[in-house]
């Protein structure tokens, strides 16, 4: 069963969770994005996601595997949806679970850091007075880039 994935279809946190959870887990800590209304004063509208979905995959897979490197007894599903995400909306839910709490926050802190920095994962900000692609999720890019620049 896949562990990270990337869909057009929207996320269940409850599906999340069940993918997690275990008799040895004393903590299950979850990550919830969600399209928020107003970002740097700007009212949004909706968010376009798009991936490149093979690499994203493969990236969050990567990602899992370092957090099961990092932490012991880690047990760990990422799912982010691509298409139009509505205000409110999931655009991305990890799950973690471990022994003990302070691993499982620390894990998935991990995780949504390292997503933001190297999954190929785009979005398109609708504003009422514009709209704009940001280049990866920690905006530090513009734009899509061309498959080629992705490898």
């Amino acid at each position: 069963m896949k562990r990270c994935w990337i869909t057009d279809k929207p996320l269940e946190v409850s599906s999340m969770v069940d993918l997690v959870t275990r008799r040895e887990a004393g903590a299950i800590n979850t990550f919830i994005g969600t399209v928020r209304e107003f970002t740097e004063g700007k009212r949004t509208l909706f968010l376009q996601y798009e991936a490149y979905t093979s690499m994203a995959e493969k990236k969050l897979e990567e990602i899992a595997e370092e957090i099961d490197r990092k932490w012991p007894d880690v047990k760990i599903a990422i799912a982010h949806r691509i298409g139009r995400l509505e205000i409110s909306d999931i655009a991305v839910i990890i799950a973690v679970s471990t022994p003990h709490r302070d691993d499982s926050f620390e894990a998935s802190r991990y995780a949504i850091e390292r997503m933001k920095e190297v999954v190929p994962i785009w979005k398109k900000e609708h504003w009422e007075n514009g709209q704009e692609w940001i280049g990866n999720q920690k905006e530090t890019k513009q734009g899509i880039p061309r498959e080629e620049e992705i490898r």
